[in-house]
C-alpha cells in the first residue's frame, strides 16, 4: 500500500519557493509535513553549503547576537553584501532575479531561525515545536492536527543560540540560571523556550503563531464555530453593552472568539485592550487603545502587571475594557467593580463549560463572591474536540441573578448543531428593562441581525476593515451594505 498524499499547496519565502506536503505513510500513525525547496537546485544547494561555511568564518557572526532590534536590517544588509561577493566568486553567471533568490537563502539559514522561518510562514500552521534533535520539528496543522516534519535542527547548541536570539529581541535572557522563557517574536508570535536538562531530552522550542488575518464573526460562521442564532445572540449582548466572559480550554479559540466579539462594537466608543503580547485586532474604524503588560527587568524592576492596566484604564474614560485573560483574585475584583459601575468588560478565562466557569470564579485563586456574577451578561464557551480538531461554540449561557448558569444554547455533539436548551431567566428581562424593548423588538432584532449575518456570508465579507465599515454604516446609519 503506497503512502497517502493528502494536501499539497506552495510556499513563496522571500522568492524561495517551498512545496508543502502532508502526506500519511503506510507504515506511520501520524502524518509528515515534508518541505522541498523547488527553485533551488540539489547541486546549488551543495555550492551554497559552501558559501555557508565560508560565510560563518568569515562574517563575524557575534555581531547578530549583540544586535539589537533596530539594527538587524542593518547588519542583514550588510552580510547579503558579504553572500553577494561569495556568489559572485562560486556562480558568476547567474541572473540578477535567481542570486536575490539565493541571498534571501543563505541569510534566512544564518541570520534568522533556519528552516523554522519557513514554517513560520505557513498560515495553515497554529503550533510549531522543537523538542531537541533527535526528534523532527513537530507542527499543528489547522486542517490536519499534530504531523511530524521532515525539519531536523543540527545541535542542542543552535537550538539554543535560536533561543537566546529570540530573547535578545525583547530584552530577555535564558541561561543555565535562568532556563525558562517566554517571549515573542516581532510578528507577535508567542514563543516558550526551556534548556535541558529542564527539559530532559533536550532544549525546545514552542511557539504559537500569531493569526496573520484575524478570524471575523463570518469565518466562524462559515465553519461552523457558532450558528447564525447563536452569533445574532450574542451581537445583541455587544450592542446593549452588556459584560461577555469567553471560556474554555487551551487552544479552544477564546482569543480568536474574543477578536470576532470586536466586530460588533460601535465606532462611537472609547475601547481599551489589555494583554500579555497583542494578539487583539480590531477594525481600524474603531476607537482603540491597545496595552501589554511588561515582565520586570533583571534586577527586578520596570515591572507593569496586568493589574496596573486595569486599574489605570478605569482612569481613561473607557466604554469598553477588553483583558486578555483573568487568572487571579484582584484583577478580577477590579473588573467586576467597573462591571458594576456601568463599564462593558470582556475577558477570556480557562474553563471548560458554563457550570465549571462558576465554580472557577468562586474559588480560589480567582474567589469572587457569588453575588457580583450576575453583572455578567453572558458567558460563551468554546470547545475543541481534540480527535477531528474542530473548535465548536459549546455553550451559550446567561447568569442568573443567584450567581447560577442557565445555559440557553448548548452543542449538540451528534448532530454538530447549536441548539436552544432553555428559555432565559435574565438577559430577556434585563434587556427590556435597560433598553425598553419588547419580546417581540428582541425577537425582531435578532431577525434582522440574522440576514445581515447570512448577507456577509454569502458575500464571503471575511476581511477585518470592511466588516468594521458595514457594522458601523449599521450603528450610524442603518444601513449595511450598498
Amino acid at each position: 500500500m503506497p503512502d497517502k498524499a493528502m494536501d499539497m499547496y506552495t510556499l513563496n519565502v522571500e522568492g524561495i519557493q517551498v512545496q508543502v506536503q502532508v502526506v500519511q505513510g503506510k507504515e506511520d500513525f501520524v502524518p509528515s509535513y515534508v518541505l522541498s525547496i523547488l527553485n533551488v537546485s540539489d547541486t546549488t544547494k551543495i555550492i551554497l553549503e559552501k558559501i555557508r561555511e565560508k560565510f560563518v568564518s568569515e562574517v563575524q557572526m557575534g555581531q547578530v547576537e549583540l544586535a539589537g532590534l533596530e539594527r538587524f536590517e542593518e547588519l542583514k544588509a550588510k552580510f547579503a553584501g558579504e553572500v553577494e561577493k561569495l556568489l559572485n566568486q562560486y556562480l558568476p553567471k547567474i541572473d540578477p532575479q535567481t542570486k536575490t533568490v539565493l541571498i534571501n537563502y543563505v541569510i534566512q539559514q544564518n541570520l534568522g531561525l533556519g528552516y523554522i522561518e519557513v514554517l513560520l510562514k505557513d498560515d495553515s500552521l497554529e503550533e510549531i515545536v522543537v523538542n531537541g534533535t533527535k526528534d523532527p520539528v513537530w507542527v499543528y496543522h489547522k486542517k490536519h492536527g499534530w504531523l511530524k516534519s521532515n525539519v531536523f535542527l543540527e545541535s542542542e547548541d543552535q537550538i539554543r543560540h535560536y533561543s537566546t536570539m529570540i530573547g535578545k529581541d525583547v530584552g530577555k535572557a535564558i541561561t543555565i540560571l535562568s532556563p525558562l522563557l517566554d517571549a515573542h517574536l516581532v510578528t507577535g508570535d508567542r514563543v516558550n523556550a526551556t534548556l535541558h536538562p529542564i527539559s530532559n531530552f533536550g532544549n525546545t522550542i514552542t511557539i504559537r503563531k500569531f493569526s496573520r488575518k484575524p478570524w471575523t464573526i463570518t469565518d466562524l460562521i462559515k465553519y461552523k464555530t457558532i450558528n447564525y442564532e447563536g452569533a445574532a445572540l450574542v451581537w445583541l449582548a455587544m450592542q446593549q453593552e452588556m459584560s461577555i466572559l469567553i471560556a474554555g480550554g487551551t487552544g479552544s479559540g477564546k482569543t480568536s472568539f474574543l477578536n470576532v466579539l470586536c466586530n460588533f462594537l460601535p465606532p462611537n466608543q472609547r475601547i481599551l485592550s489589555i494583554e500579555d503580547t497583542r494578539e487583539l485586532q480590531l477594525p481600524p474604524t474603531l476607537h482603540w487603545v491597545p496595552m501589554e503588560t511588561r515582565m520586570a527587568n533583571p534586577e527586578g524592576k520596570g515591572e507593569v502587571s496586568m493589574l496596573d492596566l486595569v486599574v489605570n484604564s478605569l482612569r481613561m474614560r473607557p466604554d469598553r475594557i477588553l483583558v486578555g485573560e483573568i487568572r487571579r483574585k484582584r484583577e478580577a475584583e477590579v473588573l467586576f467593580e467597573a462591571m458594576h459601575t456601568g463599564h462593558s468588560v470582556y475577558a477570556t478565562v480557562h474553563a471548560n463549560n458554563a457550570r465549571e466557569t462558576i465554580v472557577r470564579l468562586t474559588n480560589p485563586p480567582i474567589e469572587i463572591p457569588k453575588l457580583m456574577l450576575p453583572a455578567l451578561g453572558l458567558i460563551v464557551v468554546q470547545h475543541r474536540d481534540r480527535r477531528t480538531g474542530k473548535r465548536r461554540t459549546l455553550q451559550v449561557a446567561e447568569v442568573t441573578e443567584d450567581g447560577e448558569p442557565n445555559v440557553l444554547l448548548q452543542l449538540n455533539a451528534r448532530t454538530d448543531q447549536l441548539e436552544k436548551i432553555n428559555e432565559s431567566k435574565t438577559l430577556v428581562n434585563n434587556l427590556m428593562l435597560y433598553t425598553g424593548m419588547t419580546q417581540d423588538d428582541i425577537r425582531k432584532d435578532i431577525e434582522e441581525k440574522i440576514g445581515i449575518l447570512q448577507a456577509l456570508v454569502r458575500k464571503d465579507v471575511t476581511d477585518l476593515h470592511q466588516i468594521g465599515l458595514i457594522l458601523a454604516r449599521y450603528y450610524t446609519q442603518g444601513t449595511t451594505f450598498r
